[in-house]
């Protein structure tokens, strides 16, 4: 019998990362609720299922095809088209995947997509490219955390797990956050969003209703004003009865400062807009006519977008 120190470390990587799409296989379901390609979901927590809201286009009850080979009926139970995010509720789903600690997501790291576009189990083999914090989708809502993958994520992939060597799951897989490129949604924003879908149905932000963009300001202004920064955000739209057309604000108006603090880029603004901040005063000051003024804007929710429950986008 060849002693452990003869044994191939090629061979031995295999049999593990076989084992793992084996171990993890056994929480992984196929979800059709769309033509042609079932997509994948994920057996988050005892009759909870989690995937991507891309690939589920449509509402009410969906066919779910278990590990086992059986069919049951789940009910979307909410979605958040940010996060690329949908919550399916099935009381006969158990055994919710093993999660793998954040620390285990380290760039370069060897991880598996895992997927069940149909009957079997599938997997595709690569490394954690990036670990971005702090990004920001195109509807500007802001993640935690997104793990860049090199690897392909193949028809059906979207939606399952993002798997260590270990069998663990690090995230959700999806090609519809950024024009087919491969991410993961960290565990710990899966949490937070699946707790929301759960009690509410949906995910509450907060919105001004205003449309804005970069704009330099001249520098006799920033002289006069004593200004920290040169840079504004010009309002170039303004929603009729939204949250900043309430409170005045016109456009053309610039804002230098939130919350006290200068804000020159959009995304500084949206900072500020947490779902908890909902209904709370924000202390805004703005250029008028080259004069400053002082307005406070009332965050409102952001009304649900009206391309859900499907956007209609393509994906994997």
């Amino acid at each position: 019998m060849a002693s452990d120190k003869n044994t191939n470390p090629l061979a031995e990587l295999s049999s593990r990362l076989s084992a793992a799409v084996e171990q993890i296989g056994e929480h992984v379901v196929a979800i059709h609720a769309r033509r042609r390609i079932p997509s994948s979901g994920v057996i988050w927590r005892d009759g909870v299922i989690v995937s991507a809201s891309h690939t589920v286009r449509r509402d009410g009850d969906v066919r779910v095809k278990l590990p086992s080979g059986d069919d049951v009926v789940a009910h979307v139970a909410g979605r958040d088209a940010a996060t690329d995010l949908v919550v399916l509720r099935a009381t006969e789903v158990k055994s919710p995947v093993p999660r793998a600690d954040a620390s285990a997501a380290g760039v370069g790291s060897f991880v598996l997509a895992v997927g069940r576009p149909g009957r079997n189990v599938t997997a595709s083999f690569g490394i954690v490219s990036a670990d971005i914090e702090g990004w920001r989708g195109a509807s500007g809502a802001r993640l935690d955390r997104v793990l860049r993958l090199d690897l392909a994520v193949y028809d059906g992939f979207s939606g399952g797990p993002l798997v260590d060597a270990g069998g663990r799951v690090l995230g959700i897989n999806t090609s519809g956050l950024s024009r087919g490129a491969a991410l993961a949604i960290q565990a710990s924003t899966v949490n937070r969003v699946v707790d929301q879908l759960v009690k509410t149905g949906r995910v509450a932000r907060g919105y001004l209703g205003l449309g804005m963009q970069a704009v330099r300001l001249p520098a006799a202004l920033v002289e006069k004003l004593s200004l920290p920064n040169d840079v504004g955000l010009m309002v170039v739209s303004a929603e009729p009865g939204g949250p900043g057309d309430t409170a005045g604000i016109l456009i053309g108006d610039v804002l230098i400062a939130m919350a006290d603090k200068p804000v020159g880029d959009p995304a500084e603004v949206l900072s500020l807009l947490g779902g908890d901040q909902i209904g709370k005063a924000l202390s805004t000051r703005i250029i008028r006519a080259g004069e400053p003024k002082n307005v406070s804007i009332t965050i409102g929710e952001r009304p649900r977008d009206p391309r859900e429950p499907h956007a209609g986008r393509r994906g994997r």
